[in-house]
């Protein structure tokens, strides 16, 4: 096997690129890493767009657009469930300690782990890439991961979709290239409101997908989210960081309300 350090130096740098620090780093799966940390110049804010979009993240697509395009979940972790619990098996058979088949079995369980992350991260990439380029405005939930998690029914299938590192991504990505991303409220009823008349159901179970207002507006689940999402999004970039949810919802009324900003003495 070569030297990781001969790795560093076969691929050059961006034009301008200075390197200033270079790490070598071996994970679990046994594969060497070369990190640099360098100032890329060519990293610069894209030309403004008047482009905004609202996105609802799920587990039956991952991604739903307020333009109603739907990004179907890939499950990276359900489609390698067997073989990785066929490989954690292996290696619970081993005898305890530091032993070479227990290395060997531990090592492909890595692997398999690694596999799944990577075909993970690298759909975020793609995905929040794309997002960033052609919108000037992003608008997502403000979830909380870490308490949704505690759902023993769905925390495999929460962490699958990995909503929090798609959210960090995106928040990085804007910031190098110019964009805005706002995150609404979680309590905001992105899904019950109609996104046409403003009518906020008092109920929406998670099995209701699609719905019908009074008004006479029918609603695919995601997509009302989204649009719901995109139109408080944009209300918090005009007004202020001063709208919040409206707990109250009687039927035709705003499910969002406004401040009234103190008047200085």
């Amino acid at each position: 096997m070569a030297d990781p350090l001969d790795i560093v130096w076969s691929r050059p740098l961006p034009d301008g690129a200075k390197p200033s620090t270079v790490t070598v780093s071996q994970d679990a799966a046994g594969r060497w890493f070369v990190s640099l940390l360098c100032e890329d110049p060519h990293v610069t804010p894209l030309p403004p767009t008047d482009a905004a979009i609202g996105i609802d993240v799920g587990l039956n697509h991952l991604l739903t657009l307020s333009t109603g395009e739907k990004i179907a979940n890939p499950r990276h972790e359900r489609r390698d469930r067997a073989r990785l619990a066929k490989a954690q098996r292996e290696l619970s058979r081993k005898a305890k300690g530091d032993g070479a088949n227990r290395r060997k079995a531990r090592r492909k369980v890595a692997k398999i782990h690694a596999r799944i992350a990577d075909r993970r991260r690298d759909l975020l990439h793609k995905l929040t890439t794309r997002l960033v380029r052609d919108n000037q405005t992003l608008v997502i939930e403000d979830l909380t991961v870490r308490n949704l998690v505690k759902n023993h029914t769905l925390a495999r299938a929460i962490s699958d979709a990995s909503w929090g590192e798609f959210r960090s991504m995106l928040e990085y990505k804007a910031a190098w290239y110019g964009r805005q991303v706002i995150a609404v409220d979680r309590f905001f009823p992105s899904s019950r409101m109609c996104s046409v008349c403003g009518t906020v159901q008092d109920r929406m179970p998670l099995s209701v997908r699609t719905w019908t207002c009074a008004c006479g507006a029918a609603h695919d689940r995601d997509v009302n989210a989204a649009k719901n999402l995109l139109a408080a999004g944009l209300a918090v970039s005009v007004c202020g960081a001063g709208v919040r949810p409206q707990r109250s919802s009687p039927g035709g009324q705003s499910a969002v309300k406004q401040k009234t900003p103190r008047r200085e003495p």
